[in-house]
C-alpha cells in the first residue's frame, strides 16, 4: 500500500478511537466504521488509478508556476489562432479605401496642384488617379487654377475707430513670402501674388512664430512651357526686432495743493486743462501749461477714486470709495446726474468713445453700465469674485475689458451684457489695464508682470517683466512708450513694441512727506503726448517731459535680446 494510504489509514483507526468528550462509541460500531471506510478509500484509489481492483496509484508530476502558466498560454493560443507563423493578409481593397481617405483628408487642398514632367513619366498613365484609388477633381482638369494672396479678416486700426470700409485694415503677408509663394504657382497665380503683396514694411509682434527658424535655402521646381525652371531664394534670416530709440523723461514740475493722496487724473480733450481726484475729497481743475488751480469741487464725501471727461459733451464724471458715481455740468460747475446702484466702493469709471454710456468698476466685484442721459443701469456684469479695480472701453470688439483683484481679465460683449473671454494668466491682483491708440493690443499690469494681448480673443504676446512692485497705473501713447507706475514710486518706461525697458524713475518725496509715502496712484499723457502727469501718494503731481538734449550718442540702447524671456506665464 502506498505511504499516502497509510497515512489515511492511520488518521481513521485515530479518528475513530479518540471520540469527541462525553460521547462513547461502542466496540462493534467502532470496527464497522474503520471496515466502512477502509473499503471507501480502496475504492477511491482504485477509480483514481484507472485500475479495477487494484489500490496502486500514481504520483502526481510536479512542475514550476513558470512552466504551467505557459503551457496555458500554448493551449490559449492552439485554440484561438490557426496559424501561428503567418500574418494576418492585407486587404487591398480596404487598404485603398483607408488611403484614399487619409490623402483627401489631410492633403485635398494641394492635390490638384501641378506635378513635374519627371513624376508624371516615372507614373505613367496613371496620372489621372493615384496608386491608392484617389481620382483627381474634375473641376481642375483642362483648366488653370487661379490663386490669390490674401491676407487676415479686416480689423479698425485701435481703439475708438469704427470699423468702415474707409478705416479698416488687413494685415497682408511679407513681400518676400508673397514672392516665394508665386513661384510654386502656376504664372496666373504669380501675377496675383506680384499684385496683392505690400511694399512696405509690416508690424511683426516679436515671438512671432518665425522667430527661432534658422535661415535656410529654399528650391521650386515648376513647369513653363518645354522648359523647366528652378529658383534658390535665401529666406531672410529672422531677427529679434531691434527696440526703438525713445528720449528720457525728465522731471519739470511740481504741483501741490490737495491734502490727501491724489488718486486720479485726467486730461481734457481741448489739453488746455486738467482734472484730478484726491483722498481728501475733492476734485480739482489745473491749468495745463501753468499748472496753477483754477477750480475746486466738492461734493464726495469720500475719496475719489476715478475721474474722466467726456469728448462727447461738458461732463466730468466721477466716482469714489462713497459708492456715488456722479456727473458734473462744468458750465456751472454742479453735479446734475447721479447713477445709484454699486453696493460699495466704485474703483473706476471709463467713458465710451462712440456711445452715450458709462462704465463703472466696484469693490462689489462688478462692473456696471449705465446710460449716461437717463441714468438707467443698462448691464451688470458679473463674473468676477473679487473687487475689480480697473476698466477700458472702446469702439471695436471687445468693447469693454475689465481687471480684478481675482487675478483675471475679462473681456465682455456689451450687447449681451456677457463674458466673451477670460484670461487667466496673471497670477496675482490686476490693478492696471491700457489700450494702444493704435495697435489692436492692450497691456495689463500685476505684481507678477506686465502682460501683453492681443485683440480680439485676448492672444497672449509678451511679458515685460523687471518692474517688482505693485502696478497701480499703465498709460501709453502713439511713439510706443509705456509707463507703468507702481506703489513704491518707482516709473519705468518701456519700448511697447519689444518690450524693452529704457529708463526708470524714482522721483524725490515732497519735502517734509514720509518716503514711505513715496507712490504713483496715476498717470496719463496729454494730448500732445509731450507732457507726462503722474498722481502720487505725497499729495503732489509730478509733470515729466522729453529731455530736448538726449541723443542716440548720450543715451544709447543697452539692449540684448532674451530667447527665453517670452513665457506665457
Amino acid at each position: 500500500m502506498p505511504q499516502k494510504s497509510r497515512g489515511l489509514l492511520v488518521c481513521v483507526r485515530w479518528v475513530t478511537s479518540h471520540p469527541a468528550p462525553g460521547r462513547q462509541i461502542p466496540e462493534g460500531a467502532t470496527q464497522l466504521w474503520r471496515r466502512f471506510l477502509r473499503w471507501c478509500l480502496v475504492f477511491f484509489f482504485c477509480r483514481r488509478g484507472g485500475i479495477y481492483g487494484s489500490i496502486m496509484v500514481e504520483e502526481v508530476q510536479k512542475h514550476s508556476v513558470h512552466t504551467l502558466v505557459f503551457r496555458s498560454l500554448k493551449r490559449t493560443h492552439d485554440m484561438f489562432v490557426a496559424d501561428n507563423g503567418k500574418p494576418v493578409p492585407l486587404d487591398e481593397e480596404s487598404h485603398k479605401r483607408k488611403m484614399a481617405i487619409k490623402l483627401r483628408n489631410e492633403y485635398g487642398p494641394v492635390l490638384h496642384m501641378p506635378t513635374s514632367k519627371e513624376n508624371f513619366k516615372e507614373k505613367g498613365p496613371q496620372s489621372a488617379a493615384d496608386s491608392y484609388g484617389h481620382k483627381q477633381y474634375p473641376a481642375n482638369q483642362g483648366q488653370e487654377v487661379e490663386y490669390l494672396v490674401t491676407g487676415t479678416h479686416p480689423y479698425p486700426p485701435g481703439p475708438g475707430v469704427a470699423l468702415t470700409a474707409d478705416t479698416k485694415i488687413q494685415r497682408m503677408p511679407s513681400e518676400s513670402a508673397a514672392q516665394s509663394l508665386a513661384v510654386a504657382l502656376p504664372s496666373q497665380a504669380r501675377v496675383d501674388a506680384n499684385r496683392t503683396a505690400p511694399g512696405g514694411n509690416e508690424y511683426r509682434h516679436p515671438g512671432a512664430s518665425d522667430r527661432s527658424q534658422p535661415a535656410v535655402m529654399t528650391s521650386v521646381i515648376m513647369e513653363t512651357g518645354n522648359a523647366k525652371n528652378s529658383a534658390l531664394m535665401a529666406k531672410k534670416a529672422p531677427t529679434m526686432p531691434k527696440p526703438q530709440w525713445h528720449p528720457p523723461w525728465k522731471l519739470y514740475r511740481v504741483i501741490s495743493g490737495h491734502l490727501g493722496w491724489v488718486r486720479c487724473i485726467a486730461v481734457e480733450p481741448g489739453n488746455q486743462w486738467f482734472v484730478t481726484g484726491s483722498a481728501d475729497r475733492t476734485i480739482k481743475i489745473w491749468d495745463l501749461a501753468s499748472g496753477k488751480l483754477k477750480l475746486s469741487l466738492t461734493g464726495h464725501i469720500s475719496t475719489v477714486r476715478g475721474v474722466i471727461v467726456s469728448t462727447r459733451s461738458p461732463y466730468l464724471f466721477s466716482c469714489g470709495e462713497d459708492k456715488q458715481v456722479k456727473c458734473w455740468d462744468l458750465e456751472y460747475n454742479k453735479v446734475i446726474r447721479h447713477y445709484h446702484g454699486h453696493l460699495s466702493a466704485v474703483y473706476g469709471l471709463d467713458l465710451h468713445p462712440t456711445i452715450d454710456v458709462l462704465v463703472t468698476c466696484s469693490r462689489d466685484s462688478t462692473a456696471r453700465i449705465w446710460d449716461v442721459r437717463t441714468k438707467a443701469s443698462v448691464h451688470t456684469l458679473s463674473g468676477h469674485t473679487n473687487a475689480v479695480a480697473t476698466v477700458r472701453c472702446q469702439a471695436a470688439e471687445p468693447q469693454i475689458i475689465t481687471g480684478s483683484h481675482d487675478t483675471t481679465i475679462r473681456l465682455w460683449d456689451l450687447v449681451a451684457g456677457k463674458t466673451r473671454v477670460t484670461l487667466t494668466n496673471h497670477k496675482k491682483s490686476v490693478r492696471a489695464v491700457v489700450l494702444h491708440p493704435r495697435h489692436y493690443t492692450f497691456a495689463s499690469g500685476s505684481p507678477d508682470n506686465i502682460k501683453q494681448w492681443k485683440f480680439p480673443d485676448g492672444s497672449f504676446i509678451q511679458n515685460l517683466s523687471g518692474h517688482n512692485a505693485i502696478i497701480n497705473t499703465l498709460t501709453v501713447n502713439s511713439d510706443g512708450v509705456l509707463v507703468s507706475g507702481a506703489d513704491n514710486g518707482t516709473m519705468h518706461l518701456w519700448d511697447w513694441r519689444t518690450g524693452y525697458n529704457f529708463q526708470r524713475v524714482h522721483a524725490a518725496v515732497q519735502p517734509g512727506s514720509l518716503d514711505s509715502e513715496s507712490g504713483i496712484f496715476a498717470c496719463a499723457f496729454d494730448q500732445s503726448e509731450s507732457r507726462l502727469l503722474t498722481a502720487e501718494a505725497d499729495k503732489t503731481i509730478k509733470v515729466y517731459r522729453e529731455d530736448d538734449t538726449a541723443t542716440e550718442e548720450t543715451h544709447p540702447v543697452s539692449w540684448k535680446p532674451e530667447i527665453i524671456k517670452r513665457k506665457r506665464f
